[in-house]
């Protein structure tokens, strides 16, 4: 599944030196085709979002069944709340490890990778690209960012988990800068310093803690912004 030609020394390098990097090519081209097909076709999405009323999910069924002009005055109520500075976010998710635990649509490929990204190889892969011996497990969600959607300013941190690295496997295709949905990393005064573009087929890597964002995506963008996304854990 993962790119065997991949220098990973290179790789290991820029991420210690810069604690962010985006490796190109990350995953066969067979693999990234069958998982950009899956989260394009097969996946039971949610909205996942937090509002006033905290963070929440709709489930695939209602969220499905949610009439367009519905699905628009949510999504521009949660972003009108996030003018007081709290924090906010909306965007469609597949919670794969809970999800897997609980024996949902148990043909769904996403089982499978899940089972890969845990898989001693791949543990002993994480541990060698970031060169740190404390990564034991990987968690995981797919998630799908349509117009309208976006993820407000956070750190990621959380002790209780034992994150270490987040990450993103991009498989957006062609995505363009002004569609939004960059990666964007914060410094203290608020600036950013630094922006990764969702290409296709690139693992977007960074240690914990470290302010970023994920910018609204715009309403036209051409298409959605999948990945698979969340933390090498200790």
């Amino acid at each position: 599944m993962i790119n065997e030609a991949l220098d990973i020394a290179r790789w290991r390098a820029r991420l210690q030196a810069e604690g962010r990097v985006q490796v190109d090519d990350f995953l066969q081209p067979d693999a990234a085709e069958r998982l950009h097909a899956c989260l394009a076709r097969e996946v039971p999405w949610t909205l996942a979002l937090r509002d006033e009323n905290g963070p929440r999910t709709l489930a695939a069924p209602d969220y499905a069944a949610l009439a367009p002009e519905a699905l628009d005055a949510l999504l521009r109520r949660t972003a009108e709340g996030a003018r007081d500075g709290g924090f906010r976010f909306a965007y469609d998710s597949y919670m794969m490890v809970r999800a897997y635990k609980e024996g949902r649509d148990p043909h769904l490929l996403l089982h499978r990778v899940l089972e890969f990204l845990n898989a001693p190889p791949y543990v002993q892969f994480c541990q060698a690209l970031s060169g740190d011996a404390r990564v034991r497990r990987v968690d995981a969600q797919a998630t799908r960012y349509r117009p309208g959607q976006f993820l407000r300013q956070h750190t990621d941190e959380d002790a209780r988990e034992g994150r270490l690295y987040a990450y993103v496997i991009n498989l957006s295709r062609d995505w363009q800068a002004d569609w939004g949905g960059l990666l964007q990393f914060i410094d203290a005064t608020g600036r950013v310093t630094d922006t990764f573009l969702p290409r296709w087929n690139t693992l977007s890597l960074f240690s914990v803690p470290a302010d970023h964002v994920v910018s609204m995506v715009t309403p036209w963008a051409a298409n959605d912004r999948y990945a698979i996304t969340g933390w090498w854990l200790a």
